[in-house]
């Protein structure tokens, strides 16, 4: 934890100091960090009330009301009383309010832009798809079901695979490197004239992915490499993935479908149990480094 702690607070330095947050006024304007806050929100929103600017800012009110009468002030913010409630009072920009924040928002677009310009593509998706990964997980919003979407793969996306399930499983299991050998040689004998596979995202991150490959008799296809990433369960990832496999499966024309699992995934087999699939066998033995009990499910298409 105190690991954590500390890399979050030497990126906090390096984050304060490369885009100035700690100089008296934003982007070398006449605005402070708080001051530009509030004229964003007034721009992309009119018609607020002080209550709900705090909410969104997470500053307390007398704090907001010190901000809001510099801003009054200044001409750039007005109030009215709301039409639908006399004792609300309704925030908006001025005709002044307005042009100070385009003028601002000019000045912050173009340091961004200043900050992105050493990067190639490659470096700003790494860069952006870092950033929404921080939001996904420190966020206020978590992401929905709707944030979900299916696509087949892209390149990256088996070596990506390759690495998340071996780091996951090593971390949640302790399974050791034999098991990113057993993973590497699947994906290394996938046929894309002939086999599927699925790779789940949300937020612009993979959090899942499935596979269906040809069975080793006529009629039969292997479910293989189910995964969803932790702060994606909950979403329905796995269920959505292993439905589309089995939809799949049927249009191809097979007959059955099975698959292989150890006992411990328990999250997996509900999923798998719920889909109508049968556990026929079931052997413990050593695998990866740990004991466990392996169970193979068919399903009749």
């Amino acid at each position: 934890m105190m690991e954590a702690v500390e890399e979050v607070r030497q990126f906090n330095r390096f984050y304060t100091k490369l885009v100035g947050l700690l100089d008296e006024h934003l982007v070398e304007s006449e605005y402070t960090l708080a001051e530009a806050r509030v004229l964003y929100e007034l721009a992309r929103q009119d018609a607020r009330t002080a209550a709900d600017l705090s909410r969104e800012l997470g500053v307390d009110k007398a704090h907001l009301s010190r901000l809001l009468g510099r801003l009054r002030a200044a001409g750039l913010v007005e109030t009215e009383t709301s039409p639908r409630h006399a004792k609300h009072q309704l925030l908006s920009l001025t005709r002044a309010g307005r042009s100070a924040f385009a003028s601002l928002e000019r000045r912050t677009v173009s340091q961004i832009e200043a900050l992105l310009a050493p990067l190639d593509d490659a470096g700003r998706e790494r860069l952006t798809a870092s950033m929404r990964t921080v939001r996904g997980l420190l966020g206020a919003e978590p992401p929905t079901k709707g944030e979900v979407a299916l696509h087949p793969p892209e390149p990256g996306d088996f070596g990506w695979i390759i690495h998340r399930q071996t780091l996951l499983y090593a971390g949640e299991q302790g399974w050791d490197g034999s098991y990113e050998t057993l993973v590497a040689g699947i994906i290394g004998g996938f046929d894309p004239s002939a086999d599927r596979a699925w790779i789940a995202e949300c937020r612009g991150e993979i959090v899942g992915s499935i596979f269906l490959m040809r069975g080793d008799e006529p009629g039969v296809a292997k479910l293989r490499l189910l995964y969803v990433e932790p702060w994606a369960r909950g979403l329905g990832v796995g269920s959505r993935l292993v439905a589309t496999c089995m939809e799949e499966a049927r249009q191809l024309g097979y007959r059955t479908l099975t698959l292989w699992t150890v006992s411990l995934l328990t999250s997996a087999r509900r999923i798998y149990e719920a889909k109508g699939f049968r556990l026929v066998a079931e052997e413990t033995r050593s695998r990866f480094g740990t004991l466990l009990t392996e169970q193979t499910w068919t399903l009749d298409l």
